[in-house]
């Protein structure tokens, strides 16, 4: 038996990079994968039937992580497709990098909204449905540059900071109701 073998996986910001990394990790472990990016294209569909080449069920979806109510329809959408989600990966984010005496508030805001709040807006989705399985995994994709800080980097940085911070609280909430959830703080990935 593989190790991910009957259990499904959503992976935000699925289509490309460390997320399409994990998608084709998790496949190859045996895991039905469900993925979100802000568009379906081309390189989503490609994803989707080199998953389904790996024996199991996948499905790409269009869906803006940064809007509340469209992850309660992804969510909703993945239930329907799949009938249980047993791991979320909040994998999607963005950089909009400058120095702070450049950087526009449109670019702060744009940075907290992606990297950030769609965390919030997932994680709240989704935890209905885990509490009503009675288990569940969210991890949550932050940044060593969340821990240590880096020049030109404020928004990015603090977005993954507060997801450090956000993941520790909803570990503490939701733990003892047998939901883990973790952050991991992967350095530079040339995607």
């Amino acid at each position: 038996m593989k190790l991910l073998e009957g259990k499904t996986a959503l992976i935000t910001g699925g289509a490309r990079g460390i997320g399409k990394a994990i998608a084709l990790k998790y496949a190859s472990e045996g895991a039905d994968i469900a993925f979100s990016d802000l568009n379906y294209d081309a390189a989503a569909e490609a994803l989707e039937a080199e998953i389904k080449s790996l024996g199991v069920k996948a499905k790409g979806y269009a869906s803006d992580a940064s809007s509340f109510e469209g992850c309660d329809k992804l969510i909703n959408d993945v239930m329907a497709d799949f009938g249980k989600i047993d791991v979320l990966v909040n994998n999607a984010g963005i950089t909009r990098d400058n120095l702070l005496m450049r950087m526009t508030e449109a670019d702060w805001d744009l940075v907290i909204k992606v990297n950030l709040k769609s965390v919030f807006n997932m994680t709240k989705a989704v935890q209905r449905v885990m509490l009503k399985q009675r288990s569940g995994s969210i991890i949550n994709m932050s940044s060593v540059v969340g821990v240590g800080g880096n020049a030109g980097q404020s928004n990015y940085s603090a977005s993954k900071a507060g997801l450090i911070g956000f993941t520790k609280s909803i570990a503490q909430e939701l733990g003892s109701r047998s939901i883990r959830c973790n952050a991991i703080a992967p350095g530079f990935i040339e995607t």
